[in-house]
């Protein structure tokens, strides 16, 4: 079993603070992948030290192929003691899922790890240990396709605490809440982002501790063929097309001249919408077996824009009401966020005229620089990339 991990969260920061106490590292090993999450004590500049030494020297200690009890006895022997409390203090979950299917959880002092399985809360049985005065959970167990892993500080359970709800969300009330949100959830970035909404929600927009949710699904390996340009020699049209078919991926092309290539080739006719739902786009179209027709440039361009906001943390509820939108560049950016883990470009490298002087060497171009900006922004969602020319 070779699984593959679709990995996200989302904090937010108690009211009037400007840096979250929590903190999440998402890691990969040649054989795993590793998600922290640490949660200082207090809260502002002292809880943001603390959380992010914890997660750092932890996701060293790991990389670097440490146990649990290294890490807690540098973790305890490293962190600066606070004036106040006297105490050097952060809870912290490390949840790491190799390739081959095993998986190891622990914990220390944050709530406890919400395990989805077939639709249904699943509890899996954990071994207690202490370790330099610190009692901590740790789980080894064998994680399957379609599995969802919630980790998340104590701001969540305390969601509406003295306000909405007599004694916080609770954590069964908030993992109940999460196996009906997953049912409707596309990925691991779309969960989070509904249940930190909720915890909002509850604090009536006022936080009153820092809030995170990570969350960890174990996917398929979702393959998309996205082409975009006719090649350079006309003669290799067929060719192009011939790679482009071969695989059983999802496809994509971009670009009416390319469709026109594609219908041609694969002698299988163009179906254009008339719907417009967006003025500055063009409309979508379908050919037989391909996925997802649509302009070029224009389309690409509004598509990059939605993943730049996406790898910078801009994901709200908005955000996914964008992505939602039935227009070109929404769909393309939605099947690469959210539907995507191998992506690969298939570039004709034949100049539009349209576009740009024609004098200008191909790496002028403004296709070009789009699918440059477009790979280097997968890549940094942590998607498999390669681009291929024509």
């Amino acid at each position: 079993m070779n699984v593959t991990i679709d990995a996200s969260y989302k904090s937010l920061n108690k009211h009037h603070e400007e840096l979250c106490g929590d903190k999440v590292e998402l890691l990969k090993t040649e054989d795993s992948n590793i998600m922290i999450l640490a949660d200082g004590m207090g809260s502002g500049v002292k809880a943001n030290i603390l959380a992010t030494l914890t997660s750092k020297i932890l996701g060293t200690m790991f990389l670097n192929g440490a146990g649990i009890d290294d890490c807690v006895e540098t973790i305890a022997k490293t962190l600066p003691v606070c004036q106040v409390r006297h105490v050097a203090y952060s809870t912290f979950s490390i949840l790491q899922i190799f390739h081959n299917g095993e998986a190891y959880l622990v914990e220390f002092d944050n709530p406890s790890c919400v395990f989805i399985r077939d639709g249904k809360l699943l509890e899996i049985p954990c071994k207690e240990r202490v370790l330099e005065s610190k009692t901590i959970r740790e789980y080894r167990f064998q994680v399957r396709l379609n599995d969802c892993f919630i980790l998340m500080s104590d701001g969540v359970i305390h969601a509406g605490v003295g306000q909405l709800l007599n004694f916080g969300w609770t954590w069964q009330s908030m993992a109940d809440y999460a196996l009906t949100a997953m049912k409707e959830s596309l990925s691991a970035s779309r969960l989070a982002t509904v249940l930190t909404k909720a915890c909002n929600d509850l604090y009536m927009q006022v936080p009153g501790d820092d809030t995170t949710v990570a969350v960890a699904r174990i996917i398929d390996t979702k393959i998309i063929n996205l082409l975009t340009g006719p090649p350079s020699d006309k003669g290799d049209d067929a060719y192009l097309i011939h790679q482009f078919m071969k695989e059983q991926t999802k496809k994509i092309i971009c670009g009416g001249t390319s469709a026109n290539i594609a219908s041609r080739i694969l002698d299988r006719p163009i179906k254009t919408t008339l719907n417009y739902t967006d003025p500055a786009l063009p409309p979508i179209a379908w050919i037989e077996d391909i996925d997802l027709v649509t302009e070029g440039v224009l389309t690409l361009s509004r598509a990059l824009v939605l993943m730049k906001h996406y790898v910078e943390g801009n994901v709200d509820e908005f955000f996914f009401e964008e992505l939602d939108k039935d227009n070109g560049g929404s769909k393309v950016a939605k099947l690469i966020i959210e539907d995507c883990t191998v992506l690969n470009l298939f570039v004709g490298k034949a100049i539009n005229e349209a576009h740009q002087n024609p004098g200008l060497p191909f790496d002028l171009s403004i296709r070009m620089h789009l699918v440059e900006q477009i790979k280097d922004t997968a890549l940094k969602m942590g998607k498999q990339v390669t681009v291929k020319y024509f």
